[in-house]
């Protein structure tokens, strides 16, 4: 079940909405329903989601309602909590049934970032604890996944501290992506830090990358910076090279949708590109993530499933009204890419800032 709650009209740099006026993903708790900022149309239009039942969030995940790894990993939570509402039944062990197998599609929805595994990990142990009646199950449920949220924000703002450390008072930086309040419940990972900074009083520059082939830089990132008064410019993906090598540039941040034991950082396609220059021009690089978002279980990225998605995202492009490319091409469509460690000056959590080499420091981390 999907309702549309709101809609605005055409959104302009003065900001008709503001992104601190609601978070990415809400709970109703009137109506017992979640509800998502759609991010597929900003910054034009600006509408509220209403999702009653697990397969409509799996949907909205997959098909990039909402995006980012944090913002995943609560959006699914929600939903199983919502799959405890869908079955009008009494027998705990049909219902915990219907829970697991509810679990298994929004785990099915994307497959790269680990925070929705995460998230539903968290979860599972509620559905199968020993409980009388389903009301005890229902609770619980919706209980931890408010918990998960709330635990976002709160983590998003301790990480954005310790990112804001590493920026410097002038510093122009290139951010790839979106990894704003937009991708996490609130507040965000890297662009966070940068608003961490902003807030601090230091003079900080972004250059947007605009992030094809979907533009999350271009249409999301570059919203939220209007949104915060923080100075930007978008460039093309292409141009990063050029102003890393000019000198113009003094650090890059990104953020992560997994990253694996030997500190390899799975994230979103280009990004391994944009350290490559980096790297060979000693710019630092600098990646910002929950502990969420560590997956030990991996030795390295390359171990990572990688996202393919569908061909018109890329062949989908108009110039003068007519497609860009010839009638019939074809073209591939990764999600994402891997960057290893070995590019990485520096690796930020909620719980400090890690040096390279990161498998140890990653492994001590997540025991604290």
């Amino acid at each position: 079940m999907l309702n549309l709650l709101y809609f605005s009209r055409a959104l302009s740099c003065e900001g008709v909405f503001y992104v601190n006026d609601m978070r990415t993903v809400e709970w109703d708790d009137q109506h017992q329903q979640l509800r998502l900022i759609d991010q597929r149309n900003l910054p034009g239009d600006f509408a509220i989601l209403s999702y009653g039942d697990h397969h409509s969030v799996a949907e909205a995940i997959r098909t990039m309602v909402v995006r980012g790894a944090p913002a995943i990993g609560a959006t699914a939570a929600f939903g199983l909590a919502l799959a405890a509402y869908e079955l009008d039944v009494r027998d705990v062990e049909k219902f915990r049934n219907h829970l697991h197998a509810a679990a298994q599609t929004l785990l099915a929805s994307r497959p790269t970032a680990v925070n929705l595994g995460w998230a539903l990990a968290r979860m599972r142990p509620l559905v199968d604890a020993p409980a009388q009646t389903v009301d005890e199950i229902r609770a619980r449920l919706i209980e931890e996944a408010r918990r998960i949220a709330e635990e976002d924000v709160a983590t998003n703002q301790r990480m954005a501290g310790w990112g804001a450390s590493l920026i410097d008072d002038g510093d122009t930086l290139i951010h790839h992506c979106n990894t704003g309040s937009l991708a996490a419940v609130d507040w965000g990972t890297a662009l966070g830090a940068v608003r961490m900074a902003h807030e601090q009083g230091k003079h900080v520059h972004v250059l947007v990358d605009e992030t094809r082939p979907r533009l999350q830089g271009m249409r999301l990132t570059a919203w939220e910076l209007d949104q915060y008064h923080i100075p930007y410019e978008i460039i093309s993906d292409g141009a990063a090279g050029s102003f890393l090598r000019s000198g113009r540039v003094q650090k890059v941040f990104f953020g992560a949708d997994r990253v694996a034991a030997n500190g390899d950082v799975v994230n979103k396609i280009g990004t391994y590109m944009l350290a490559l220059a980096a790297h060979a021009n000693r710019v630092p690089v600098v990646c910002v993530f929950p502990t969420s978002t560590i997956d030990l279980s991996l030795a390295n990225g390359d171990l990572v499933p990688i996202e393919e998605r569908e061909a018109d995202e890329v062949l989908d492009i108009q110039v003068k009204g007519r497609p860009a490319a010839p009638a019939g091409a074809r073209a591939c469509n990764p999600a994402f890419d891997v960057t290893p460690w070995s590019l990485l000056s520096a690796l930020v959590t909620e719980k400090g800032v890690l040096y390279p080499p990161f498998e140890k420091g990653l492994a001590q981390t997540l025991k604290k």
